[in-house]
């Protein structure tokens, strides 16, 4: 068993059961996928350029496949008539792909195929057994999803951050009694949010990047959560505890005693997130206009070491 216990064996049994059943049951052992004449590879980079086309390196990530693999799909596509691949106008160095009219029809006619496919799989069930195929479904992309999402320290004028930030200033607008105006706000400097002084994390899923989340380490003081966000269709992922657990055990590590942060009344959930992660309820310890609650946290100090940097440090983008 490889050094597994026996529930760790278990699980990758059913895992492994599972994928056998549904490579089975959807078609994807043919050759001929949903009876066309293509391979599932090409059948589903068809759907994934859609109606309006794709950048190929956003396809490459959106579907975690190499590069040589991609080129290979799209120059098959490209010699069937269905796509064309050209160099971007502003940077010929990149390079978009579109469908063509031909292609247009092929996704189409897949569309259909899917549709029948899927009625196919719910049509001998009951609708009991319908229902809880389809909320089963919906738990497994769920988790499968939440499996995908990576953590990455980014300089915090990165165009990544810099998205995340704007859609939280935005939702902040709308959910705030007062509205938000990020010039009145204590928001640190971008300094403070890069190493050694602090550091910037971007959450990213198929390299769409969905959160974010800052850390201030300042010298001889409890380090501080800022900025903390998740994209609400990413929301459900457990991607704000992970948040959580990354900044306080890099925190520990560099030798913070405390973990603290503010935040308003309008955000409820957090507020219930925090408490229920071990944050206790304190005197206010800044003078954030938007801060209804302030939080701390103590820490076990478990080594200091050096807050990684950036993997890369881009231009300013503002």
């Amino acid at each position: 068993m490889d050094g597994r216990d026996g529930t760790a064996q278990g699980q990758i049994d059913q895992v492994r059961r599972f994928n056998r059943t549904v490579t089975e049951r959807v078609g994807v052992l043919h050759d001929r996928y949903l009876g066309r004449d293509r391979p599932i590879g090409e059948a589903r980079l068809l759907w994934e350029i859609g109606e309006g086309g794709q950048d190929v390196r956003r396809l490459r990530e959106r579907l975690g496949l190499d590069s040589g693999y991609v080129s290979r799909l799209l120059r098959s596509l490209e010699a069937d008539g269905l796509v064309a691949v050209e160099p971007q106008p502003r940077d010929r160095r990149v390079r978009s792909v579109r469908l063509t009219e031909a292609g247009r029809a092929e996704r189409a006619l897949l569309d259909d195929s899917s549709d029948e496919l899927a009625g196919s799989l719910l049509e001998p069930l009951n609708a009991d057994q319908r229902a809880r195929l389809v909320a089963a479904m919906a738990e497994v992309d769920r988790l499968l999803t939440a499996g995908t999402v990576t953590l990455d320290a980014v300089d915090p004028d990165h165009p990544d951050a810099r998205h995340c930030l704007l859609s939280y200033f935005a939702e902040l607008q709308e959910r705030f009694d007062t509205g938000f105006d990020p010039e009145r706000s204590l928001l640190p400097d971008a300094g403070e949010l890069r190493p050694p002084y602090g550091l910037f994390l971007v959450a990213r899923t198929h390299g769409e990047p969905i959160g974010c989340a800052g850390l201030k380490l300042p010298p001889g003081a409890p380090a501080e959560i800022k900025r903390m966000w998740v994209a609400p269709h990413a929301r459900g992922l457990g991607l704000a505890r992970r948040f959580l657990a990354d900044l306080e055990a890099r925190a520990a590590r560099h030798g913070c005693e405390a973990l603290r942060l503010d935040t308003n009344k309008a955000l409820s959930a957090a507020i219930g997130l925090y408490r229920s992660f071990g944050f206790q309820e304190v005197a206010a310890f800044n003078d954030e206009p938007y801060a209804d609650h302030w939080f701390e946290k103590p820490l076990t100090v478990t080594g200091s070491s050096p807050v990684p940097r950036p993997v890369a440090r881009p231009r300013a983008t503002r």
